[in-house]
């Protein structure tokens, strides 16, 4: 990866520990484990990717599925996947309708 990306997935990674860090039913969470006797690590992991943008003019994923084109499947693993972080895959997708 460039340095402009790696630099852009530390900025995330930083955004989100930062995040994590200031809410307070995390801190709420550290203080019962330090009232118990216990100091409380957290590590999270977060795969960041990055996928050039199409050029002006050029057909996305959302062109295709409004032109009818080819859908990506899902397996059970990717449900699963979608579940844990609570988006129903089986929802039906809405695609704006353009009128004629």
């Amino acid at each position: 990866m460039d340095d402009t990306v790696n630099r852009l997935a530390r900025e995330m990674a930083d955004a989100i520990a930062a995040l994590v860090a200031a809410d307070p039913r995390i801190e709420a969470c550290r203080e019962r484990a330090r009232a118990a006797g216990y100091e409380m690590h957290v590590s999270l992991e977060a795969v960041v990717g990055f996928a050039a943008r199409h050029a002006a003019g050029a057909r996305g994923p959302r062109d295709r599925a409004k032109r009818g084109g080819p859908r990506l499947g899902m397996n059970a693993n990717d449900r699963r996947f979608l579940r844990s972080l609570r988006i129903a895959p089986d929802d039906p997708v809405e695609v704006d309708q353009e009128q004629s």
